[in-house]
């Protein structure tokens, strides 16, 4: 089995893979007051997917889904990242969640995550829109750091509308013409909703990247984000479907060279030296 594996998997063992795109868990996850420490069984046994699958980073935040996350809730998640960050020093690196509603609190956060912990970047959930003024400060601050700011993205097909302040294509559209010298991820164009639609609405923003985490595995979803984008404004990534993000790579109608570069993700490279302590 283990040579049967390793055979199916010979582009991830013998190229550079970076996991934009994953989580760690608390172990009281879904609590805004108190989520918890790091879940360390399911830390480490997504490492050991990782092991296993010849994956050599894993991008990694703690989310929380509370519209009005407090600066305390931020401070413990991201302290759970670091958490595995120490736990896994040569796998996991990290995103600091941040609800850029706390203003000034987010701001020091993101200072704390990046300059003091090595943070490659930030991630954000839909407490706003990607281009909402509220985020003005926030994505200025990134700048000067440089550092990626990776947003939960989509476009629902389906109602009720569950998600009111979801992003999809045009907020990046918007946010990334106005700071050109910024860096986002618009996450998991194959996640769910219109992937079609986002992927349109940044065509000519340079400065806009996606991955192609989450469960769905449309066909020709990651082949025509390829074709619209180009290869090197495609990262790899998992968010929570790790055996699907493998297959819908391996799977998916391009060149080897084309899958490399989504694996390495080149583009974004220089920010992995963010973690380098």
């Amino acid at each position: 089995m283990q040579q049967y594996i390793k055979e199916q998997l010979k582009l991830f063992y013998d190229n550079p893979v970076v996991n934009w795109h994953e989580h760690v868990w608390t172990t009281d996850m879904w609590n805004n007051t108190d989520p918890g420490t790091l879940d360390t069984v399911r830390c480490d046994g997504l490492v050991e997917f990782a092991n296993t699958c010849g994956i050599d980073k894993l991008i990694c935040s703690v989310v929380s889904v509370n519209p009005h996350c407090t600066p305390k809730e931020q401070e413990m998640r991201n302290n759970a990242t670091i958490e595995a960050m120490e736990r896994h020093p040569d796998t996991i690196m990290g995103m600091a969640f941040v609800n850029p509603g706390n203003g000034k609190h987010t701001l020091k956060e993101v200072e704390r995550c990046v300059r003091e912990y090595g943070f490659v970047g930030i991630k954000m959930y839909h407490q706003y829109f990607m281009d909402d003024p509220v985020q003005y400060d926030l994505v200025e601050k990134c700048i000067e750091l440089d550092v990626p700011i990776l947003m939960h993205a989509g476009k629902l097909v389906v109602g009720p509308e569950t998600q009111p302040r979801l992003s999809g294509g045009e907020h990046f559209a918007n946010i990334a013409r106005r700071y050109p010298e910024a860096n986002f991820i618009m996450a998991h164009v194959t996640g769910g909703g219109d992937w079609a639609w986002q992927l349109k609405g940044v065509i000519d923003c340079p400065n806009v990247v996606t991955d192609i985490s989450g469960s769905v595995s449309d066909t020709r979803a990651v082949e025509e984000s390829v074709r619209l984008l180009g290869a090197e404004r495609v990262l790899w990534g998992t968010d929570g479907s790790a055996s699907a993000g493998v297959g819908k790579l391996l799977s998916a109608n391009l060149t080897d060279e084309e899958k490399k570069i989504i694996l390495a993700g080149p583009k974004y490279e220089r920010f992995l030296k963010k973690g380098v302590k």
